[in-house]
């Protein structure tokens, strides 16, 4: 397997323009981002600064924010970032942040060429770690509503696309190719977006394409594209592959499949990726205690590291290794014995991990995330406050407790973390937690 390394950007770019659904003028600016940072949406406000990262975790519902690829949480959400995802993936950008002014990403000219030549703009960098390369080895299959989406084991990352509009001027399309980002530059990136001119007054009521046009926006009528020509035979096909790509880029990791997909969408093919990403954590089960995931290249920190950023001790220490750590990200284990201490009384003859330990376990993987960083180090974090709490199953003797945080909103003392622990692949609570660093 070739080995391939992580990339950036090498230096800040900008865009701005008019998103395609809500018509508001958006800005976006690109900075290089360090190894294993992964795709970082920073939402900029007066006073803070709200961090999403690109995770399927953080996809906002497809049928409420249908057409389109939304990511974000209660409080803030960036709509329309399929192209923009779409042109990072294929180009292969690893890590970078993203300053975003506006609530939607920019339409350009309804395609990804935009974002690709910002790319090139802005300079490619490899950086010195590997690539989080997954193959895959059995087939992941969907199919609901008549749409179906495959994904299969192969020796590169292809895609194949079969679109059909029966009875419309755009019938049928096919294409298939291998994504490489030179082929991706030239034959899929120029495809621009399209609906059918019989699905604006649809689209416009339902709060949609108030930034289309038709120099954005292919529409499509009886007699062919209206004001406009295509760059492609099959251009919209090729959008659609477009598409495609901007979804998996939800997974997080560069996949090795050739993903096959008929008539599929946005919510369908993220639905595919949900699938993965639980395939992924089943294949990394090779054994009792052994991580369902695998650390990813990168810091990782053992039990001694974890003693000299925070100051808990037995029997109060509740994290056992740090598998995976970037600015705004941090993955621990937790291997549950019978020999825990707080077994004894909870409960006898039934032994359960409490759920306030399950929190607390949360947030010592928070407070080394927290303090990890160099402007941290030395300090303390405290724990101020927890907030949408879901205890959804129980952990219990044997068990290994996969702890994942990620930061969503950080101030210069104060950070906000989202933490989910997972049991077998299976989530097993969650809940936000609210720390403050102060000098010791």
């Amino acid at each position: 397997m070739e080995r391939k390394l992580q990339k950036t950007i090498e230096k800040s770019v900008s865009v701005e323009g008019i998103g395609l659904h809500t018509g508001e003028n958006c800005k976006l600016v690109f900075k290089p981002a360090p190894p294993n940072t992964g795709i970082v949406f920073l939402k900029k406000d007066i006073d803070n600064t709200e961090i999403i990262s690109v995770d399927i975790d953080n996809l906002l519902d497809t049928n409420k924010y249908p057409r389109r690829t939304s990511i974000g949480n209660d409080r803030i959400q960036i709509h329309t970032v399929e192209h923009l995802l779409s042109a990072l993936y294929a180009m292969e950008i690893d890590n970078v942040f993203i300053e975003v002014y506006g609530s939607e990403c920019p339409g350009l000219d309804g395609s990804s060429k935009g974002f690709v030549d910002l790319i090139k703009e802005a300079g490619i960098k490899e950086l010195n770690e590997e690539k989080d390369v997954f193959y895959l080895k059995e087939p992941v299959y969907i199919s609901e509503n008549g749409s179906h989406i495959i994904a299969l084991p192969s020796k590169d990352f292809r895609i194949s696309y079969t679109l059909d509009y029966p009875n419309t001027y755009i019938n049928s399309q096919f294409a298939s190719f291998v994504i490489t980002p030179e082929i991706y530059e030239k034959e899929i990136a120029p495809a621009r977006t399209f609906c059918l001119k019989e699905e604006i007054d649809i689209l416009r009521n339902m709060g949609l394409g108030k930034g289309s046009n038709y120099d954005n926006t292919l529409i499509i009528d009886k007699n062919g594209v209206i004001n406009n020509e295509f760059r492609f035979n099959d251009e919209l096909v090729r959008h659609k592959i477009v598409d495609l790509i901007g979804d998996i880029a939800l997974l997080k990791k560069y996949l090795i499949a050739h993903i096959i997909g008929i008539k599929s969408g946005h919510s369908i093919n993220t639905k595919l990726v949900r699938k993965i990403r639980e395939y992924i954590r089943r294949e990394k089960i090779s054994g009792v205690g052994s991580p369902i995931l695998s650390p990813i290249s990168g810091s990782q920190l053992e039990i001694e590291d974890i003693e000299k950023i925070i100051p808990h001790r037995y029997p109060f220490l509740l994290v056992d290794r740090i598998v995976e750590i970037s600015e705004t990200r941090a993955v621990g284990i937790k291997n549950v014995t019978i020999n825990e201490w707080f077994f004894e009384g909870h409960f006898p003859g039934k032994p359960v991990m409490p759920g306030v330990l399950i929190i607390e376990a949360m947030a010592q993987v928070g407070g080394v995330l927290m303090l990890n960083k160099e402007e941290n180090k030395g300090k303390l974090a405290y724990f101020m406050s927890v907030d949408k709490v879901k205890f959804r199953k129980t952990v219990r003797p044997g068990d290994q407790l996969v702890i994942e945080v990620e930061v969503v909103k950080l101030r210069s003392k104060v950070g906000q973390i989202q933490g989910k622990t997972y049991v077998d692949g299976k989530l097993a609570a969650e809940a936000l937690l609210m720390f403050t660093v102060v000098e010791p």
